[in-house]
């Protein structure tokens, strides 16, 4: 008997038959031919409208593509945890219940949720970000992690333990009396690790998404609010360039600034392409964090 064609996913290196029209892993089309720039990104392939994504003895079914939905239907013995804005309907028999978290008073002053909302099955839940954009599907095999930023996280397995860190991304400008303290990646980051048995977390990408394989000690510049996430081995610090002819002195600096986000290798990133712009008064700079670095054009 002739052994099956095995096909290895390029986003998630999962292997499946290559029988499948989308990896069940990821949701990653099979018919797509994946592509690096020579800037070295490559372009997410949307997942197909009605492509499954299996875990456990349960799947998700990505449903749409403006606006996609995650259906999950749970079985007996599995379960995801969400942000509760997220869920969009589900079944009567789907149980629902609080998800308490670490940190209560630190994650309410970050503006993070206090509580997270888990289902269990049997029955079916589906969850909506209400904002045009990519679903992301990261599998994550036993005792890996992935960092990722705040507010883009949809839902988890329950496979997958959530934790959350201080991201160490900071500056504070002053202007005579006034300072203000500012968090381009966010105050905290949301990082999941998966245990015993492999697991699943789904982000919300707005726009489209990129991805990029760092080598070790390489690095790339980025928008901070562009971030989706990284892997855990990916440094992270702040890089001020200023333009030609302002005023330059280290630690104290003001005019015109570029604020970027350096990430080195080695390891994966994922950036989207619709972001928010950075709150950054354009005040000097009073202080940032110690790993930061400056540069003049």
């Amino acid at each position: 008997m002739t052994d099956p064609v095995r096909y290895t996913c390029p986003w998630c290196k999962h292997s499946s038959d290559a029988g499948s029209i989308s990896c069940p892993a990821c949701g990653a089309p099979v018919d797509v031919r994946r592509s690096i720039t020579k800037s070295g990104w490559s372009e997410l392939p949307p997942i197909k409208d009605m492509a499954k994504i299996q875990f456990g003895q349960s799947f998700c079914q990505i449903e749409g593509t403006l606006v996609p939905v995650a259906d999950f239907k749970l079985s007996p013995g599995d379960g995801v945890y969400f942000a509760h804005h997220l869920l969009l309907w589900k079944d009567d028999q789907a149980q629902v219940s609080a998800m308490s978290l670490k940190g209560g008073w630190k994650r309410l002053f970050a503006g993070m949720p206090l509580v997270m909302t888990q289902a269990s099955g049997p029955g079916r839940i589906a969850f909506s970000k209400d904002k045009p954009g990519e679903m992301v599907a990261i599998p994550l095999e036993r005792g890996r992690a992935v960092d990722v930023r705040e507010h883009v996280f949809m839902v988890a397995t329950h496979s997958v333990a959530y934790d959350w860190f201080n991201s160490g991304i900071w500056f504070r400008t002053r202007e005579d009396k006034k300072v203000e303290t500012h968090y381009p990646v966010g105050m905290f980051m949301d990082r999941f690790t998966a245990g015993s048995a492999a697991g699943l977390v789904l982000l919300h990408g707005a726009g489209n998404v990129y991805i990029r394989d760092l080598q070790p000690g390489q690095s790339i510049l980025v928008k901070p609010t562009s971030l989706l996430f990284k892997d855990t081995g990916v440094r992270m610090n702040l890089h001020f360039e200023y333009p030609y002819g302002t005023y330059f002195v280290p630690w104290r600096s003001w005019g015109n600034r570029y604020v970027w986000l350096s990430l080195t290798g080695p390891g994966r990133v994922g950036v989207q392409s619709h972001f928010e712009p950075m709150e950054d008064s354009g005040y000097r700079l009073d202080s940032f964090e110690p790993n930061a670095t400056e540069t003049q054009w």
